[in-house]
């Protein structure tokens, strides 16, 4: 019984984590090098992470610098940015990039908090689809007489208090992060 509960949490915790992977990747007008976490530059052929080849800094608020460790990545580095859709432009000036990230306007902050609730529902429904597979899984113990009906009903209520405890964190985190949208 622990060990299913254990599993569970386990299970739940990469959807959390997931999940606030996806919520630093939300840009709210301040730099941050999340900002650039999926964006792949050509190197000899090969699509490889941005700071696999250059080193970053968030010199200020709202500029981030790129130096890339070999000058003629500095187009396929400008490329990649442009292409990834991150909303800023690559400012170069021949040894390194500079990316000023802009205010948001309110239009762009509306749309933010509705992607960043959309993002909260997807992981909200990962935590369900946890749990559905958790009870599906004590189900067919109970069925086959491993689990007595009280022991299945604890672990029914124990699996849904774990749930409940993972959607209130996610609630938390997507308040956090609307606030940080709003007050930009």
């Amino acid at each position: 019984m622990e060990t299913h509960l254990k599993t569970l949490n386990a299970e739940m915790e990469k959807s959390l984590g997931s999940f606030k992977n996806e919520l630093a990747k939300l840009r709210t007008g301040r730099a941050s090098l999340n900002l650039l976490d999926d964006i792949r530059v050509d190197y000899y052929g090969t699509l490889t992470p941005i700071n696999q080849v250059a080193t970053m800094h968030v010199p200020e608020s709202r500029l981030i610098t790129i130096q890339p460790w070999e000058a003629k990545l500095i187009p396929e580095i400008e490329k990649a940015i442009l292409k990834s859709g991150v909303g800023v432009t690559p400012i170069n000036d021949g040894k390194m990039i500079r990316l000023n990230i802009p205010a948001l306007n309110e239009e762009r902050r509306k749309e933010l908090v509705r992607m960043l609730h959309k993002t909260g529902e997807d992981a909200k429904v990962g935590l369900r689809n946890h749990r559905r597979d958790s009870m599906e899984s004590l189900k067919k113990k109970h069925d086959a007489k491993e689990l007595t009906e009280d022991e299945w009903s604890r672990l029914r209520e124990m699996v849904q208090k774990v749930t409940d405890d993972y959607v209130k964190k996610i609630d938390q985190l997507i308040e956090h992060k609307e606030k940080d949208f709003l007050s930009v």
